[in-house]
């Protein structure tokens, strides 16, 4: 008969092989694991106008949080505000068979065929700012910036009423090769011209920081009696706002417009900048990201995706203050 001790030693060998072998199993599975987690995880790509503006980069910047909090990988394209080279961005994109893209685009008439290539070949394209106009996208986020270019232009209808005495004659900064711009200008003008508020020439921007200034400086020049200046994207106010104090005019041209940036802000805090729209571009790029990622997991997603906007003034400014430090 075996000795207790041998019979206790091979029960120990017996475990401490059976306890390897699950071990050997375990790590085999979690290998198994992190490689399927790992040949599921998607690419985006995302196509944006310009690096210089912070709206865009805060797209950016919320797209790229959604896609690693789900693990996926998101490359940029910036056209440097060339529209055509969007459309040469899709058809690579295309070729690389990513999983989805973001479009921020810049013709939103132009970029429609390169659209349309992505969605017969099975890549979803979702636009955020613009919306392509019967277009073949998946879905678009954004502002309705028809109705806030609305909104904004009563603000200053009540503004000039209350605190201009009734009268205005508004400078116009745009960015003419922009959709959305335009919209934002359309939709300003139409409730903003109330008796006694007129409205100057119309300059255009470029949407370019270097162009914008130098077009706000000619707009004054040329109407020296100009008194407000309405300006419809981010790059067009800094614009008006350098031009205005260059100029020595804050305490006789009030400005509004679109996207804060710190220069607006200590506008607003001097009492000169009297309203800026504000958007949320960082929930944009998220929504955009997590509307391919449920669109690749077999799920729907509501065609318009609409993001509310703020109109910031001296009144609840504060809450802003942190994006600029």
């Amino acid at each position: 008969m075996p000795r207790p001790e041998v019979r206790l030693s091979e029960g120990r060998t017996m475990a401490r092989f059976t306890r390897t072998l699950l071990c050997g199993v375990a790590a085999l599975t979690t290998l198994a694991c992190a490689g399927a987690t790992a040949a599921e995880a998607a690419t985006y790509a995302l196509v944006t106008i310009n690096q210089q503006a912070l709206f865009f980069n805060q797209i950016n910047d919320g797209a790229k949080k959604a896609a690693d909090a789900d693990g996926d990988k998101l490359v940029i394209f910036n056209a440097n505000n060339v529209p055509s080279a969007q459309n040469d961005a899709i058809d690579n994109y295309i070729t690389q068979k990513v999983d989805g893209i973001v479009l921020v685009a810049i013709d939103v008439n132009g970029v429609k065929p390169a659209v349309t290539a992505a969605k017969k070949a099975g890549i979803p394209v979702v636009s955020v700012d613009a919306q392509i106009p019967d277009g073949d996208t998946a879905a678009f986020v954004g502002v309705d910036n028809a109705k806030a270019g609305q909104e904004i232009g009563s603000f200053v209808a009540d503004y000039v009423k209350k605190n201009m005495g009734g009268k205005a004659r508004i400078g116009l900064v745009g960015a003419l090769n922009s959709f959305i711009q335009n919209q934002r200008l359309d939709g300003f003008k139409k409730t903003a011209a109330v008796p006694g508020v007129t409205f100057a020439d119309t300059v255009d921007g470029q949407n370019v920081q270097d162009v914008a200034l130098t077009a706000s400086e000619n707009l004054m020049t040329a109407n020296p009696s100009m008194t407000a200046i309405y300006a419809t994207g981010e790059p067009a106010l800094i614009g008006a706002v350098s031009a205005v104090d260059t100029a020595g005019k804050t305490g006789k041209v009030k400005v509004f417009g679109w996207d804060l940036t710190a220069q607006a802000i200590k506008g607003i805090d001097d009492g000169w900048v009297a309203g800026v729209v504000q958007q949320d571009p960082s929930t944009e790029g998220q929504k955009a990201i997590e509307s391919l990622q449920t669109l690749k997991k077999g799920g729907k997603v509501d065609p318009v995706i609409h993001v509310p906007v703020t109109i910031v003034t001296k009144a609840n400014v504060d809450k802003y203050r942190a994006m600029f430090k």
